[in-house]
C-alpha cells in the first residue's frame, strides 16, 4: 500500500506526517521505527498522524510515535507541525485550529510571519533542586517529563552520553525523562541542548523541552521576563511566553515542510 507523507521540521525537530482521515491506518511500533530510521528510512524524530476530530469544536486529532515506534507524550514541535499540515491540506485559508492530543485539547494559530504558535497545556509536577546522576536536576511535565541541568558552557557537554544517564535514572524517573542541558546567556535567552527519550539520542531542538526549561529558569529567577527565547541546537530560536503564575503557556517557532514522497507500507 503506497502512502503519502509529509517530512516537516519544526525548528530542527524532524517529523514524518500522515494524513490517516480516510486511511484508518494502525501502525506497529516496527513499521513507525523502520519509518523513522534515519539509514535505511525516510528519517525523522518521530512520526504523526492527522486523525478526525474527537468531538465537537475540534479540527483534528494528533496520534504521535517516537522514533523508537512506540507512542510518545505530547511533542510540542510536532504539534506546531501537524497545525501547518492540516493548514495544507484543509487549503482554505484557515489559520485558527484546535486539536486533541493525549486526551488534552490544544490551540494553535499560523502567525502572518510564518511562524506557528501552540497554545500548550498547563505545566504540573514542579520539582525544585535534586541529585540525579551528579547533577543537581529541576523536573517539570509540560506534557512530556522534563529534567532541566544548568550549565556554564553547554557546548562543552556531551549530550547523548550524559543525558542517557540521567534520562535512564529509574529511581529518579521510573519512565525515564527528557533531559535538558541550558545555558543562561542574557536575561531573556537560554542556550539548550535536549538528549529525547523515545529517540535515545540528542535532538536538534525540543518543544516541551524549551518549555520545561524557559518555566523553571522563571521560577529560579535565571531569566527575568515570561518571554524567553530559546536558542536550539539546529541553530532556530523558539520562543516560550506565559502568564507570571505559569497557566497560559505558549510555544512559538518554525513549522516548514522538507519535503513530500510516498512510501509501501
Amino acid at each position: 500500500m503506497n502512502v503519502a507523507f509529509t517530512k516537516m521540521s519544526g525548528a530542527g525537530n524532524d517529523f514524518i506526517l500522515i494524513d490517516n482521515r480516510s486511511l484508518g491506518l494502525k501502525l506497529d511500533h516496527s513499521r513507525v521505527a523502520a519509518m523513522c530510521h534515519r539509514h535505511t528510512g525516510i528519517g525523522a524524530d518521530g512520526l504523526l498522524l492527522l486523525g478526525l476530530p474527537s468531538g465537537s469544536g475540534f479540527d483534528f486529532t494528533m496520534t504521535y510515535y517516537n522514533a523508537d515506534g512506540k507512542p510518545g507524550s505530547m511533542c510540542g514541535n510536532g504539534g506546531r507541525c501537524i497545525t501547518r499540515f492540516a493548514a495544507l491540506q484543509n487549503g482554505n485559508g484557515k489559520t485558527l485550529f484546535r486539536f486533541e492530543a493525549g486526551g488534552d485539547a490544544y490551540t494553535a494559530l499560523l502567525l502572518d510571519d510564518g511562524r506557528v504558535g501552540l497554545r500548550m497545556a498547563a505545566p504540573k509536577n514542579f520539582r525544585n533542586a535534586f541529585t540525579v546522576a551528579g547533577y543537581t536536576c529541576f523536573y517539570a511535565d509540560t506534557g512530556s517529563p522534563h529534567a532541566v541541568i544548568f550549565a556554564d558552557d553547554v557546548s562543552r557537554i556531551d549530550v547523548y552520553h550524559e543525558g542517557k544517564k540521567v534520562r535512564n535514572s529509574t529511581a529518579d524517573f521510573p519512565e525515564g525523562a527528557n533531559v535538558n542541558f541550558a545555558e543562561v546567556i542574557a536575561s531573556d535567552t537560554v542556550r539548550l541542548r535536549t538528549f529525547e527519550r523515545g529517540v535515545e539520542d540528542e535532538t536538534l531542538a525540543c518543544g516541551t523541552g524549551a518549555v520545561a526549561t524557559a518555566l523553571i529558569s522563571y521560577r529560579q529567577g535565571k531569566v527575568k521576563t515570561n518571554r524567553v527565547k530559546l536558542l536550539v541546537q539546529s541553530g532556530e530560536t523558539l520562543e516560550v511566553s506565559f502568564t507570571p503564575d505559569l497557566t497560559d503557556v505558549d510555544l512559538t517557532g518554525s513549522a516548514s515542510v522538507v519535503f513530500t514522497g510516498t512510501i509501501d507500507i
